[in-house]
């Protein structure tokens, strides 16, 4: 999924605070700079990208990021158990 990556600064949350409070939530964050976070970590070498349908999943040892494959929208995150 190299076209995450070139387009990385269009990465967003949803318009809604609503979006951000959710991802903060599950993945247990302390920091407010949610997409700054979830930038690194699709960054990181850690993470697998893998798309299904319209859209890709990133997989990092400790968390899974859900994000719309066209618009960049963070759709959500898990923390893997």
């Amino acid at each position: 999924m190299k076209s995450l990556v070139e387009n990385i600064d269009k990465l967003h949350t949803h318009t809604t605070q609503r979006g951000v409070v959710r991802i903060k939530r599950n993945l247990e964050l302390e920091s407010d700079d949610i997409l700054s976070w979830c930038k690194k970590q699709i960054l990181s070498k850690d993470a697998t990208l893998e798309k299904r349908g319209k859209n890709l999943y990133v997989h990092l040892p400790h968390c899974k990021l859900t994000i719309h494959s066209t618009s960049y929208t963070i759709i959500t995150a898990y923390k893997k158990s």
